[in-house]
């Protein structure tokens, strides 16, 4: 039986090319943003493109936040990409300070390098163990984009006591970047996945698996 996800259809991001890449490796996607569709999917898919605060704008505008809140606390499966991964953080710096999701701790910052925005493709450092990196830790992802979460989500959990997310890094210019979060139900991107060729098919066929 296939995967049933939703695309999350809220008025942000490249959902066509989304869907495409997730019927590729054998889901059955709905674009949708009815409420009862996105609880009730195997996985929900969080696309984002453009402005931080426009994104959460448009999130809130659909119930993004109480939607994706509920899936998380019954562990329902969330992936988040671009803008998406962003909102997950506590805020952005992105044209003033705009409040996030805060399923992360950090504030989404500027990239330091010559060239913004960052574009094309790039390396990712795999965190040791990924899901998501699983056969493709060597390949390279297409990112698009000027802003980024610089500090590490996983350094606040160092009691010993939580499970810290599991956080993959990318570089541009003199800015190391969190490039992917693994953090149990909870995952997202910076790059695009579903624009980066058989690698990021490989790494969207993983996560369907863990569903």
């Amino acid at each position: 039986m296939a995967v049933r996800l939703v695309v999350f259809d809220y008025g942000s991001g490249n959902v066509r090319s989304a869907c495409r890449a997730l019927e590729h490796v054998g889901a059955e996607v709905e674009l949708t943003s009815d409420r009862d569709a996105c609880l009730n999917a195997d996985g929900l898919f969080v696309p984002g493109v453009g402005a931080f605060a426009a994104v959460m704008a448009q999130l809130r505008e659909a119930n993004g936040p109480n939607i994706i809140e509920r899936r998380l606390s019954g562990g329902r499966p969330v992936m988040g990409v671009c803008v998406g991964l962003q909102v997950m953080f506590e805020s952005s710096e992105e044209k003033g300070e705009a409040e996030g999701l805060a399923q992360w701790p950090g504030v989404v910052r500027r990239l330091n390098a010559p060239v913004v925005p960052h574009m094309g493709w790039s390396p990712v450092e795999a965190g040791a163990g990924s899901m998501l990196f699983s056969g493709v830790e060597d390949q390279r992802f297409y990112f698009v984009h000027s802003y980024a979460a610089i500090n590490d989500p996983a350094a606040p959990f160092d009691d010993g006591c939580t499970v810290p997310p599991l956080v993959s890094w990318a570089k541009h210019g003199d800015s190391r970047f969190v490039a992917a979060v693994e953090n149990g139900p909870l995952c997202g991107t910076q790059f695009h996945p579903e624009k980066s060729g058989e690698a990021g098919l490989a790494l969207l066929k993983n996560w369907l698996s863990s569903l």
